[in-house]
Formats: C-alpha cells, structure tokens, sequence
C-alpha cells in the first residue's frame, strides 16, 4: 500500500485536486518550494523525485499537505450549492493532490529507507495525521453532503460507478463516527489519535529488535550452510564493521535458509529465539503492554458505534461479513492442519533417530529435519532447487507470464531517465504488446538493509484513474532478500520465489486497472490476497521452468526428473506452512473477541495456543509481539484470516485452469480472468466478480485437495 499500514486509513480522504480552492491554497502556501509537494515532473506522465528526497523536508510538507487538503474539503462541506454526485463526491475524489504526492515520499522513508531521524518526525507527526483524519471523517456539514447523494442515490441510481463510489463514501463516514454526537466524535477522535502513537511505537519496537539482535558467527560455525549463503554473510557482518564474522540478521531472509541448513543445534536456538521474541524481550522495547493498549481503545471505539467488539465493526463490509463466517473457515481447516504437523513431526523424529541425534524436535529444529524428511521422502534437496532459481531469471518469467495473460511488455527504462531512492532499485516500463500504449512503471527494490522493514509488499504511487484524464501506474515490488556478494548469483528458496510472483500479482492488479474514479482503486481485504495467491500458481507452470528456471553457473535447464520431484513434493511441510499461519490468523481473531479489560497478552497468547491444542514444535507464523499486520495499524486487523479466504478461491481458481483445454495459458479462461478478477478493483462486489469467472462460488473442497488434506 502507498501508505504506511499505521495510517491507512488517511489516504481515503486524499485522493486528488479540486480547482475551487485555489485561492485558499494560495492563502495556507505561498508557492512553497517544497520537493515533496511539487508535481511529478520527467517522462511517463511525471516520477516522484526520489533522488531530491530529503527527510528534512517531510515535517514540513506533511503539515502544508494537511492544510490543503483541508481546504479543499471545507469547500466542498461549505459549498452553498445543492449537494449532487459531481460537486460532492467526485470534488471529493480530486481533493488533496498535494498530500497524496507527499505520502508517496512519507512510505519510501518509512517502509524503505527509516531512520533513527525520520522516526522522531514520524512519532511526532502520527497524533497531528489522526487529527487530521479525524477533522475530515467527523466533518458534519461534508457527511451532510455525502448523506444527501447518498439518499437521492437510492431512489434514482446512478451508473455503476457511480453508485459503487456513493456507497463506499457513505459507508466509510458512517463506520468512521459520522453521526455520532458531539462528545462521542470527541472521544473517538481522542482514540484514534492515542492509537496513532501506539502503532508507531510498536513498528518501532518491532524495527529495533530486528536491527540489534544480530548474530555474529565464526568459521567454525558455518556447517551445512551454502558457499552463497556464507558469502553474504560475510558481506553483511563487513558493512556492520565486523569483518572476519557472519551476520546472520534477524529477518525471515537470513532465519530461514540458517535454520533450514545449519548444523550447529545451539545457534538455531539462538537466531530462532532472537527472531520470535522480536518485541517481546521485557525491556523497553517490549510490545506487550502496546497491544493490551490497543485492544481495549479499539474495543472502545467501535462500542461508541454500537458493535459488541472491533471484530463485528470490521468484518462487516469483507466477504465474510462476520467474524463467525472467518472463524467457521478457520476452523474447518485447523483439524486436519494440525494432524498433518504430527505425521511430519514423527517423520521428523524418525530421521534424527536414524541419525542417532539424541534430540527431541523442537520448534528451531522443525526447519532442519523437514529438509532431511524432503530428501529422504522425495529425494529432493531444496539446496539443489535453488540452483536454478535465480532472481533474474525468476523476474523474466514474471515477464513472460504478464505478456501471456495481460499483453504486457516490460522494458528496462534508460539509465538515470527515472529517479530511484537507492542505488539497488530498478525500474521497467510496462506497455501493452500490440499497441506499445505506456501503462506504467515497475520499480523493484529486492534486497534487505538497514532501516527497511522485514517482509515482502507492493506499493502503488500512483495509481491508475480515467477521472479527468488518464492517469497511468506507478507500482513497486519490495523485497528482503540477503544480498549476494559481488559477482554472485542472488539464488532463492522456492518458498521465496512463490512469495515473489505473489508481491507481482499485487503489481498486475495494479496495472490492469479499468476504473474512471480513485475510491474503487481500493479493495476487500479478503479479496485482494486472492488475485496475488492465484500468480503464484504460474511459477510452477512447464512453460516457466522450461524457459526460466536454469542452472546459475552452467545454463542448463532444471532436469526433469527434478521437476517430477518438486511436484511430487508439492503438499509436503503444508502441515508446517498451513498451521503457522492459521494459528496467527486465528489468535487474531480471538484477541479481538476476547473482554480486553486488564488482558495479560502473554497468558492470552498461551492459553490460546494450548486451547486450539497448538502443536509445541512449531510457533505462530507471526507471535502476537511482533504481529506487524495487526498492530502496526488496521490494515489486517481482524482480517488476517483473508489469505485463508482468499486461499479458498485460489484453489478453486486453479482448478478451473487445470480442466482449461489450454491449461494455464488458456485463452479465454485468461481473458476471463483479467476482465474479472484484475481489472474491475473494487467496482463490483468480489462475490459477483468471482462467479462471472467461474460460473458459481468457491468451494471449501477445493482447498482441502490442494493441501492435501482428507476431505470430509
């Protein structure tokens, strides 16, 4: 997302210019020369100038940009004409262009490229945002307006979009405090700015722990690792002033593959207990106290609108419209997740018997035995899979896969004709194959640093409109991955690979785009995993490993006798994979359920476990200290179950390619699949969007064969 996950919800109210407050504008800024407020200038319909980006700069244009867009929404709220679709609704999706463009710059420093300087400005500037936020959501005389279109709108319709835009506005005022009375907007107002800061501080505890808990190895100590793996290693720990060692960070780039590969029993403990305790370490770092905060302001707020618990208030416009529909699912699935764990773990301990390690498997040894029970079951060594998984190679056949299905061509931008925030960013033009038409640009940020946040995201600076001209995309890929020394092949996991095509899906669901207004370039949380969920499926495609997946030194293609293996393995450790995440998924959910009076998260989190009888061998995907998604903002709060949602449909997605007479390249099923499910965004129901691609709904069934699983 553009924004910072910890506001989000803000760049509902900023999303363009409207012309009737110039002369307010002129009044609040006199021609400042802000980098960060200016218009995008350069090729491809203008490029944020991320080589000019200071964090000097974002305090200042933070709060110009917050003035402006003010204005523009007093003069819409205090319009003396009659409310109507045009002068109400759609000046409100040209409001606040200034500020938009300084989100864009705000994201970069804070997802990207943090540091100690920019997080002061940040902490200072999240209660000043809620507040601005709230001035907007909370404004009597604009929820008047959007009240009065709204109401007029169901008597007399208008377009589809139209309608679509109408009802999302209403609706997000009115689950945002509209109509609630003076003392209570005062009061949730008074939250969401208290929760601002509470968001920041977690992301930060979060951040810090990552940048400090580093562990440090000698020659020794770097049994069973890759000649790759070490390079790197020894790369990082030399730009950390500690040559002769090996970092290894505390990030799920440099965890995993340590954990898998590794021989040395102690200091898996060690990088495992560093990585899950992240937040959690009882100093003042420690996000405990945080999150019981969180929970009881979030239950708090949503009282004042009459829901029971945020669970209800958030659930009510995704597709599972309750939270006992996200649990029903959840829990369906848990069972037969949780049984499989107990044939990989005795598997697991077959082997190390074998071997005669006098151990118990323990959640830092789960990693390190699954690979010995892959080798031994499937005669398939992820080491050597990784061989022909280049990061190069993997990003041409991203290419392919777009050119297949959406027509589209990617071509490297000139050097130094596109504007980057560091030196390791590329950036590709994305046009249509047939016509050469330019659809945007791709950024990709691929490697871990100092100051960048863990995982694997996409972004948008800007997204696609046809409201008041077309407007093209400019969309971005962010990554983790270890950088290989100098001269090195970066080669990646096929977990990692998977998770790449995913971040691209985000990327052509952004490009495909067909919406006139900015509002339906959002999405259900639910949903939006899918499209993404569903990409990956192509990287396992013969088409791409015939063509992309070769041997990093000699060229040649992956034999297929691997290839059998790989998908032969295909629904091996989904015991592992499927329960680290439900668990988190489902911990969501019940602290959000749960009475958050005098709430001990420790306890809640243990109890919870042993209540859904959580295997001891493996941990939470994401431990409630470090749950990023959830308490770093809204974003995935309560909604975390949405890429089990969304799992559902992928699975049953790909079953309809599988019976295509074109397979996955089918011509008309992907026809089908980009008017659908990728171009229409948020302009139609999801639920209707999937039926008119697949002729009815998903089915449960469908995910249960792609793990797996036995089905009931």
């Amino acid at each position: 997302m553009k924004f910072p996950v910890s506001n989000s919800y803000i760049i509902v109210f900023c999303l363009g210019l409207i012309t009737l407050v110039m002369s307010c504008k002129n009044d609040v800024n006199p021609q400042s020369e802000n980098i960060l407020l200016q218009e995008w200038q350069g090729p491809y319909g203008g490029v944020p100038a991320f080589d000019k980006m200071a964090v000097t700069d974002i305090q200042e244009a933070v709060e110009i940009g917050m003035k402006l867009n003010l204005a523009d929404i007093d003069a819409i709220a205090n319009s003396t004409e009659g409310a109507t679709f045009e002068n109400t609704i759609a000046a409100m999706e040209r409001s606040g262009a200034e500020l938009d463009r300084v989100f864009s710059y705000y994201g970069i420093m804070s997802s990207n490229m943090s540091s100690p300087e920019f997080r002061e400005i940040q902490s200072e500037l999240a209660p000043k945002l809620s507040e601005f936020s709230s001035s907007i959501s909370q404004n009597k005389a604009l929820f008047n307006r959007i009240k009065t279109v709204y109401e007029a709108s169901q008597i007399t319709p208008l377009k589809a979009d139209q309608q679509r835009v109408v009802e999302l506005t209403y609706n997000r005022f009115a689950m945002r405090g509209a109509e609630l009375n003076l003392e209570q907007k005062a009061r949730y107002a008074a939250i969401d700015k208290e929760l601002s800061t509470l968001y920041n501080t977690f992301s930060d505890n979060v951040l810090h722990d990552e940048e400090n808990y580093i562990t440090y190895l000698n020659a020794s100590q770097l049994g069973g690792l890759s000649e790759g793996f070490v390079k790197s290693a020894a790369a990082i720990a030399t730009e950390k002033e500690n040559e002769g060692s090996y970092a290894i960070t505390n990030t799920r780039s440099s965890m995993a593959p340590f954990l898998t590969y590794s021989t040395n029993r102690a200091l898996r403990k060690q990088v495992w207990t560093n990585y899950y305790s992240r937040g959690d370490n009882g100093d003042d770092y420690d996000n405990n106290t945080i999150i019981a905060q969180i929970l009881k302001l979030r239950r708090e707020r949503v009282e004042l609108l009459g829901y029971k618990n945020y669970a209800e208030w958030r659930l009510q416009d995704r597709m599972a419209k309750t939270p006992e529909n996200a649990l029903a699912l959840m829990e369906a699935v848990w069972p037969a997740s949780i049984a499989r764990v107990q044939e990989e773990v005795t598997d697991m301990q077959a082997v190390a018997n074998a071997s005669g390690d006098a151990i118990t498997i323990e959640p830092w040894d789960y990693r390190y035995y699954a690979e010995k029970v892959r080798v031994a079951k499937y005669d398939l060594n992820s080491d050597e899979v990784k061989q022909y998984l280049q990061l190069d190679k993997l990003t041409e056949a991203m290419f392919y896969v777009a050119g297949r299905l959406f027509n589209y061509n990617f071509s490297p931008v000139p050097d130094g004709s596109v504007p980057v925030f560091q030196e390791d960013v590329n950036v590709w033009e994305v046009t249509d194959k047939d016509s050469g038409a330019h659809i945007g640009l791709w950024y990709l940020d691929p490697y871990a640093r100092q100051g960048k946040r863990s995982g694997a995201w996409a972004t948008t600076y800007r997204s696609h409109t046809t409201f008041d001209g077309k407007k093209t995309v400019l969309a971005s890929n962010n990554s983790n991955f270890v950088k290989p020394a100098k001269g090195e092949a970066l080669l990646v996991s096929w977990d990692d690979a998977t998770t790449f095509f995913h971040e691209f899906g985000h990327a052509l669901h952004f490009f495909s785009s067909n919406v006139k207004y900015p509002t339906l370039n959002g999405g259900v949380r639910d949903y939006t995993e899918f499209q993404s969920q569903l990409l990956e499926r192509w990287l396992s495609t013969d088409e791409v490993i015939n063509q992309f997946l070769v041997h990093y030194k000699t060229g040649a293609v992956i034999p297929q006798k691997l290839v059998t293996k790989i998908k032969k393995a295909a629904t091996f450790n989904q015991g592992f994979g499927t329960t680290e995440y439900l668990a988190s998924a489902l911990m969501d959910m019940k602290l959000h359920l749960a009475d958050p009076e005098n709430i001990d998260i420790d306890v809640f989190e243990r109890q919870t476990l042993a209540d859904l009888k959580m295997p001891s061998e493996l941990p939470m995907r994401h431990r409630t200290p470090h749950f990023g998604h959830v308490f770093s903002g809204e974003g995935y709060a309560t909604a975390y179950y949405g890429y089990m949602w969304a799992d559902v449909l992928t699975a049953d997605a790909s079953e309809a390619f599988q019976d295509a007479p074109g397979g996955f390249y089918d011509n008309d099923l992907a026809n089908r699949l980009v008017k659908y499910l990728f171009e229409p965004r948020n302009s139609m129901d999801p639920a209707e969007a999937y039926r008119l691609f697949r002729g009815r709904d998903a089915k449960i069934e469908a995910l249960m064969r792609d793990r797996g699983f036995t089905v009931n």
